[in-house]
């Protein structure tokens, strides 16, 4: 009935996915939107919270909320820029470091498993393409 229905296949889709990381995930105390924050905040240390919402492609509160969570868990920390009092610049503590490899290899494995399951041609397929959708589209 919606075979050719973008919303309700990217939602199925997205709901099948969201379980497949969130287990990835749960070891960590961490939901899927969490742990991508944070390996953003690991990669780049001392982001602002609208440059993790611009790449990860989310609104600007909803980074926030989710970078109060990880400060919650003592993952990252705020630090109030020097040159301009108003920025916060977004770093890893201690504990959040201590997850940088474990949560990066967990995330390929689970990439190495989803691969596995679609067959790699279209998982890379399927990737590019929704890219290119959300690129389209915003």
């Amino acid at each position: 009935m919606f075979d050719h229905c973008l919303y309700f296949n990217s939602s199925a889709l997205a709901r099948l996915v969201e379980r497949e990381w969130g287990a990835v995930y749960a070891p960590f105390g961490l939901t899927p939107a969490q742990g991508f924050v944070l390996r953003v905040v690991l990669a780049s240390p001392g982001s602002l919270s609208s440059q993790v919402a611009d790449l990860l492609g989310i609104a600007r509160p909803t980074a926030t909320r989710l970078i109060d969570n990880l400060c919650e868990k003592q993952l990252v920390e705020r630090r109030q820029g020097e040159a301009d009092g108003r920025e916060w610049y977004i770093y890893p503590t201690k504990a959040g470091k201590a997850l940088d490899r474990p949560i990066n290899n967990a995330s390929a494995e689970i990439a190495r498993s989803l691969k596995a399951k679609l067959g790699a041609e279209l998982f890379e397929s399927a990737v590019y393409s929704m890219h290119g959708v959300r690129k389209a589209l915003s």
